[in-house]
């Protein structure tokens, strides 16, 4: 079973940077899509990035402030979070859809803290 592990979360100051990692280890199929999701204190959880291949997708609220990157050969991928505001605030889920013969998996991480602070 994949197993996805996050780190970087914190706490930052609104303007401030972070920069989230997760590992992805235990890899039975071929991931074919990797990133990140959130979910903010009282909502649902929604997406942030992910790389389909090598096509990223922001969500429309960190483009232009977020860059995520993979790194196919250590099975990793990272978020850089710049500018960060206090709407940013959520726990930060790493996403993994693996395919494994017919069907696709998902996987999540266990989450880290973002905690922007005004």
């Amino acid at each position: 079973q994949v197993q996805l592990v996050e780190s970087g979360g914190g706490l930052v100051q609104a303007g401030g940077s972070l920069r989230l990692s997760c590992a992805a280890s235990k890899i039975t199929g071929s991931i074919s899509t990797i990133g990140w999701y959130r979910q903010p204190p009282g909502q649902q959880r929604e997406l942030v990035a992910v790389i389909n291949g090598d096509t990223p997708k922001y969500a429309n609220s960190v483009k232009d402030r977020f860059i995520i990157s993979k790194d196919n050969t250590k099975s990793t991928v990272s978020l850089q979070m710049n500018s960060l505001k206090p709407e940013d605030t959520a726990v930060y889920y790493c996403y993994a859809l693996v395919a494994i013969s017919t069907t696709h998996l998902r996987y999540w991480g266990q989450g880290t803290q973002v905690t922007v602070s005004s």
